[in-house]
């Protein structure tokens, strides 16, 4: 008798685990800004896991997910391999919400060029404050 789940489990041992470039911060540090007027700050550390091979840079975006078209800006920095980005590495608008909470996604580029040579993409939101 067939068995779709003991098949497909099966099958799952065969294939190498495929390793999801994945971004981890937080916002400890940053000053508190509820007023609506962003102001420029410096980066956060990020924690970087399975950055895709050949990786020599990453490019960071951060965007208001509740207000998606307010450009927060971002950086491009060497990576070093080491799994992470100090903080201070590049700067950016903070997150300042009107009073509210809001969620913030922050999007690294995985490039093996400063201007592009794109090798993965990896998310991570928080909502700030928290």
């Amino acid at each position: 008798m067939f068995r779709p789940v003991l098949f497909a489990a099966a099958l799952s041992c065969l294939a190498p685990a495929a390793h999801a470039f994945e971004i981890a911060f937080t916002w400890d540090g940053l000053k508190l800004c509820n007023t609506g007027n962003a102001k420029t700050v410096k980066s956060p550390a990020f924690t970087i896991k399975d950055a895709p091979e050949g990786t020599a840079f990453i490019k960071f975006r951060l965007v208001d997910r509740d207000v998606p078209s307010f450009n927060h800006g971002g950086g491009v920095v060497a990576y070093d391999g080491s799994g992470t980005v100090p903080a201070g590495a590049f700067s950016y608008k903070s997150p300042c919400p009107p009073g509210e909470v809001h969620t913030y996604e922050w999007t690294a580029t995985a490039q093996s060029k400063k201007n592009g040579g794109k090798l993965g993409v990896a998310k991570a939101s928080r909502t700030y404050p928290e």
